[in-house]
């Protein structure tokens, strides 16, 4: 989105008389990046569904409280990448198990999932991706998926790009090791 749509889209967004329809162009603008964007978290499709409603709801309520210190969409997927991380550890607690278990959990219920349209090697890469720590989850999906370069990601995750281009390396040398020796 160029800066000075960003910028009309952001103050119709503001505007009381406006916001209705900006935040419909909004929704329809980035529903779908940040639904695969959560669904690659979360990895369900109802669960991705629920974020997504609970990101834009929170979208719509924190609006007024933009600065515009970083880029709209950076914003939004801050707030979809909290939303997705709060989701999960909900769900670990609810069941009384860690998150490790629970990445297990989601990963083995993929397959079954009727959503999910992958062949063999997507899910092993799920299943890879699935091992890494956090932060480098979420860089690699970011940058592999999202193809966000390492200043979006930046801003998004409030993390140096060296570090993130470190933990993007790493992510791609465990995924690699991991699904060589899965062969």
């Amino acid at each position: 989105m160029a800066l000075i749509e960003e910028e009309i889209l952001l103050k119709n967004l503001k505007d009381e008389t406006t916001r209705a329809k900006a935040f419909e162009v909004l929704l329809n603008k980035y529903k779908e990046r940040l639904y695969w964007h959560i669904r690659r978290i979360v990895l369900n499709h109802d669960d991705a569904d629920d974020v997504l409603q609970n990101t834009f709801i929170k979208v719509f309520r924190s609006i007024d409280g933009f600065e515009g210190k970083s880029k709209l969409y950076s914003w939004l997927y801050r707030i979809a990448t909290n939303e997705a991380l709060s989701f999960l550890t909900s769900k670990s607690r609810k069941l009384g198990i860690s998150d490790h278990d629970l990445q297990n959990r989601m990963v083995m219920n993929l397959k079954a999932d009727s959503y999910f349209e992958g062949d063999e090697i997507q899910y092993k890469l799920q299943e890879a991706i699935a091992t890494l720590p956090e932060k480098q989850k979420l860089v690699f999906n970011m940058k592999y998926f999202d193809d966000l370069k390492y200043q979006e990601i930046s801003a998004i995750l409030d993390t140096s790009v060296g570090g993130l281009k470190a933990s993007y390396h790493l992510a791609v040398k465990k995924i690699e090791s991991f699904i060589k020796d899965s062969l």
